[in-house]
């Protein structure tokens, strides 16, 4: 726990799972499917990406955002969230809780009353080469030499990392061989997602106005995502045992942050637990076995003073790794999360459709100027 007793994001060193007997891989896989299970949201160090290799994606992320409009232009995002793919100025990109998707307004308006308050981001989108509904929109090499290369390896490199975790979840869990198996078919890798995101420094009180946003709450509807973060802060996690909480993901050197998404709170199912915070055996609530994480990017602690005297926000970098089943693949809930006291509670579904209804608002305006 933080301080005045506020809940404090679990890190878990998953070293061992890598190198150590079988007892202590399975305490490492324990530890690591509790910290999901209590908040959906973990930092993990000793997850095999070198510091080295971190170093140079960030130092590529900043040389490809420092690039002048013109030529970041050059492989820009489609004006729809297929392929998601490619470069997204600011503003071009709208992220919303998935609550608004079926919202009577939102349809209404088709998205633009999500767009009230935009978001001031950019980011480059990169997927597998072997991934033919997900073409990549690379920079031509004479702009940027080598960042695809680069990129094509780190993303493979950020794979090997997230099968290991989807491994000790699975074990962590204490899945069946059989269950594992279908787990780990269900996440081939081709259908990742690597982002690079940049949040321009902006006057602080454009935030703190609701002017503009950094990353307003949403969820992913990914089954996890790997994210990387430079020392600037902003990362927030609401704490599902007190709505409207939220908990600072204070950044770390070298660790990543993994939250769950919508996809394994579906293949988890929901589970009927006592609810701690109300008291003795009294009262019940519906958790997840592993509950997708809410979470946003806020004004960051850190900040720059203009001249006169008004706040202005550091520049902020970060690296998600969205690791993600195929399009076509059918996500359900594993046999041995349903009970006869434990209905499934989602129904089967396709990746790409659950995807296409997520996003459907994503991208429709071009970019805010600030």
């Amino acid at each position: 726990m933080g301080s005045n007793n506020q809940p404090t994001i679990p890190v878990v060193d998953l070293s061992p799972f890598f190198t150590g007997g079988a007892e202590h891989q399975q305490q490492t896989a324990d530890q690591l499917a509790k910290a999901c299970r209590d908040l959906g949201f973990v930092a993990i160090t000793g997850h095999g990406v070198s510091s080295e290799l971190l170093q140079e994606a960030f130092d590529w992320s900043r040389k490809l955002f420092d690039l002048s409009h013109e030529e970041k232009m050059k492989a820009p995002h489609p004006a729809s969230s297929i392929p998601h793919r490619g470069y997204s100025p600011p503003g071009l990109e709208k992220v919303y809780c998935k609550k608004f998707c079926d919202s009577d307004d939102v349809e209404t308006s088709q998205g633009k009353s999500l767009r009230k308050v935009k978001d001031f981001k950019e980011s480059y989108e990169i997927g597998s080469e072997d991934n033919p509904s997900q073409p990549n929109i690379w920079l031509p090499e004479t702009i940027l030499p080598g960042h695809r290369e680069f990129m094509l390896r780190f993303y493979s490199e950020l794979n090997k990392s997230a099968q290991m975790i989807l491994q000790a979840i699975g074990q962590g869990l204490h899945l069946k061989d059989s269950e594992l198996t279908d787990l780990l078919r269900l996440h081939p890798g081709q259908n990742n997602q690597l982002r690079l995101l940049h949040y321009p420094p902006v006057p602080a009180e454009l935030l703190e106005n609701q002017i503009v946003a950094r990353m307003p709450v949403h969820t992913d509807w990914s089954s996890f995502t790997l994210l990387f973060q430079d020392d600037c802060g902003g990362l927030e996690l609401e704490d599902p045992r007190s709505p409207g909480l939220f908990i600072p993901a204070t950044p770390i050197p070298n660790a990543l942050v993994m939250n769950i998404g919508d996809m394994f709170q579906r293949i988890s199912n929901g589970r009927t637990a006592y609810a701690p915070a109300i008291g003795p055996l009294t009262e019940f609530a519906l958790l997840d076995t592993f509950k997708t994480a809410i979470h946003r990017v806020a004004l960051p602690p850190l900040q720059q003073n203009r001249g006169d005297g008004a706040s202005v926000t550091r520049a902020r970098y970060s690296i998600p790794y969205f690791f993600a089943p195929n399009d076509d693949a059918v996500v359900d809930c594993l046999p041995s999360m349903v009970r006869e006291d434990r209905p499934a509670v989602y129904e089967p579904i396709m990746f790409k459709d659950y995807g296409a209804w997520r996003s459907k608002y994503a991208y429709q305006q071009p970019e805010v100027e600030v």
